[in-house]
């Protein structure tokens, strides 16, 4: 691919030169080194550098104050690769984790923060073919979100789904490919089965609803409010408990006629894995996403085999790009037209400056918000 070069100290060339050094064409080195200079025509020597882009870094780990807008080398593009410029990106948990230094990115993944985006593609690899310059899309990336621009592997980019603005579809990837993944590929959720989701009120959780009653689901949720399970109600669930005030295992029971419900989707660990496993039916399925309520737990073996449960945990990020790119295509063959449909709509709570990340991270760790958190370069 072309570089794109930017000039310093160079406001007097003359038109000629201008011409001239338009119309070059540079191939992409495996890897450029600044600064570069560039010979013109008339035997004057410019100096080239990279081009920059301003990114979110994390300067040390720590609190929601470590994190810095700086400006950045670009990203550098690989042939299977497109290079989007951010229109959004959403939080997720995930990212106060590895601001913390407890989880890092995966090899050759970018080291800012954000596992997704949207926006527009400004450049292409030489083996991309589905993609081409000005696509509005969406993507689920390994990282660099927090970005005015990133490269992500062509498999794992969304089009942009009709009726959604350009700004929210950024809240859509981790989510649709968190749940599908989890809910539908892995724990086989199918309709008339009832489902359990934890944190109703949270990303995964308002996107969980709306995709699982799509479905055909029942759909059970906790969450901690009224408000929030006002918002849940709304957003279709059958049955909404409030975790502070009730017994989330008695309401199952209640619910289900004492059989318990066929899947649950936890974010929380070990303090609920009991409970949890107290409230699945006869061959129920419990998919673990997340550790807010710590990593170690006993579990008495004999109610899993008495019953026939099953317990799957797994995350997105770390998954293979092929891996990536099958969950991708099977959410735009199947969630994607829900969306089309309204059937599932984005739940964007607010939305801040790219400058503004600390305060972002701060608004999602008090857990006061509804859905997702955006960030916009």
């Amino acid at each position: 691919m072309p570089v794109l070069l930017q000039f310093h100290a160079c406001s007097d060339i003359s038109r000629a030169e201008s011409n001239v050094i338009h119309g070059l064409i540079i191939q992409h080195p495996s890897k450029l080194i600044a600064p570069l200079f560039l010979r013109t025509l008339s035997g004057r020597s410019l100096l080239l550098s990279t081009p920059r882009m301003k990114a979110v870094v994390i300067t040390s780990p720590g609190g929601p104050e470590v994190l810095q807008l700086q400006e950045v080398r670009e990203p550098e593009l690989k042939d299977d690769e497109v290079l989007i410029k951010v229109e959004a990106t959403a939080l997720n948990r995930a990212d106060t984790v590895q601001r913390k230094g407890s989880y890092p990115p995966p090899k050759g993944a970018s080291e800012f923060p954000g596992l997704e985006c949207s926006g527009t593609i400004v450049a292409v690899g030489k083996k991309v073919s589905r993609w081409k310059i000005g696509d509005e899309v969406c993507a689920l990336l390994s990282g660099g979100g927090y970005a005015e621009k990133v490269a992500v592997p062509d498999g794992q980019v969304l089009p942009l789904p009709h009726g959604v603005s350009l700004q929210d579809a950024a809240s859509l990837p981790e989510v649709a490919c968190t749940v599908w993944s989890t809910v539908f590929m892995m724990s086989r959720l199918s309709a008339g089965e009832t489902f359990l989701i934890h944190g109703g009120s949270s990303g995964i959780g308002t996107f969980a609803i709306q995709i699982a009653k799509y479905q055909g689901a029942k759909v059970l949720v906790t969450a901690g409010s009224e408000e929030k399970l006002a918002v849940c109600k709304n957003l279709g669930a059958d049955v909404c408990i409030n975790y502070k005030t009730q017994d989330f295992v008695q309401r199952v029971k209640e619910e289900t006629g004492g059989k318990g419900v066929d899947v649950i989707l936890d974010h929380i660990g070990a303090s609920y894995l009991k409970q949890n496993l107290e409230s699945l039916n006869f061959d129920g399925r419990l998919f673990i996403i997340g550790f807010m309520g710590g990593t170690v737990a006993e579990v008495d073996l004999r109610v899993m085999l008495a019953r026939r449960l099953t317990v799957q945990s797994a995350g997105l990020r770390h998954r293979s790009p092929e891996n990536k790119a099958v969950i991708v295509s099977e959410v735009e063959k199947i969630v994607w037209p829900a969306i089309r449909a309204g059937k599932v709509k984005p739940v964007v709570y607010k939305s801040f400056p790219l400058s503004e990340a600390a305060e972002a991270h701060r608004l999602m760790e008090s857990s006061e918000h509804i859905g997702k958190i955006l960030l916009v370069p």
